[in-house]
């Protein structure tokens, strides 16, 4: 974004939190910004062009004038440009004894073969899924994006077992978000939906207790929470359900959950981990905190 010359905003905000420092955003970038409401137009950043309508129809009518180019060069420098933020396989993670959300995800995505229909809540857990859950079909991932509202996934994921029955559904969701809707276990049973729930559960609301960590001094106020036993829970809802708290048991126990008629498993991750990459408000988009360097330990002769 902060090298493009050209920026195409389909139905989108330019909220801040996709910005930055709007002084330092996107300068060398021409700007389209297409939204159905005229009213989003030049509110946070001031566009080229702004065209009122309905970004599918707008779309229909611009591709027959889109040139196919050779992007290599581009597409290769974007790739080194991710580094190691991009690290989306399981050989690369940390293998410590702890369970790691990453872990978690990326045994979901090798079980189900990337096949399934993964929808997320609001959180940490919303970005390691994009990050270690590998999505080669179109409408795979359902996620709320920016419009952030925990207690999203569960229900979400019921729409989607709805809407194609048969697909494996699995929701991926942080125990914070889980019980802010987690009574529509009831409907899930009540409709007989085969839906599989993957709670990553840190014991915090962990987006915020990241910034707590790396602003705050770990000062953790309001972000530590206690929750339901909830693989007693899911039992009292009439769904199988399973803890995991090490790396070895993860697949054992995805195996079975795949073969029951709706399941929940809680699975007990490392409580301070964090997202990278990660950019602090109101900074450059480009000034990001990015993965630390593992530590290589090397012994004196």
């Amino acid at each position: 974004i902060q090298e493009s010359d050209l920026l195409i905003a389909l139905g989108m905000r330019f909220d801040d939190r996709v910005t930055g420092n709007l002084k330092t955003y996107a300068q060398n970038a021409k700007k389209i910004h297409v939204d159905i409401d005229p009213a989003e137009f030049n509110k946070n950043v001031k566009v080229d062009s702004a065209v009122a309508g309905d970004v599918g129809d707008i779309l229909r009518s611009w591709m027959p004038s889109v040139e196919t180019g050779d992007r290599s060069q581009w597409l290769a420098y974007i790739s080194d440009l991710k580094g190691d933020s991009a690290v989306r396989d399981i050989q690369n993670l940390p293998d410590d004894g702890h369970l790691y959300a990453a872990h978690v995800i990326n045994d979901i995505w090798r079980i189900t073969e990337g096949k399934a229909i993964v929808v997320t809540d609001v959180g940490q857990h919303q970005m390691w899924e994009a990050q270690y859950y590998h999505h080669e079909a179109p409408r795979s991932l359902i996620t709320s994006g920016g419009l952030g509202t925990m207690g999203f996934a569960l229900p979400a994921a019921i729409g989607a077992k709805v809407g194609r029955p048969d697909a494996e559904v699995w929701v991926v969701v942080g125990d914070g978000g889980f019980q802010m809707t987690l009574c529509e276990l009831a409907t899930m049973v009540q409709e007989d939906l085969d839906v599989k729930i993957a709670v990553i559960n840190n014991g915090y609301l962990g987006m915020v207790r990241q910034w707590q960590e790396f602003f705050y001094q770990r000062r953790y106020a309001a972000t530590p929470i206690t929750g339901p036993d909830l693989e007693k829970l899911a039992v009292a809802y009439g769904v199988w359900g399973a803890t995991v708290t090490a790396r070895p048991d993860v697949k054992p126990t995805v195996d079975v959950a795949r073969r029951q008629k709706g399941a929940l498993i809680d699975f007990r991750v490392e409580q301070e981990d964090s997202v990278f990459p990660m950019v602090p408000a109101g900074n450059d988009l480009h000034n990001m905190i990015r993965r630390p360097s593992p530590i290589v330990e090397t012994s004196a002769d």
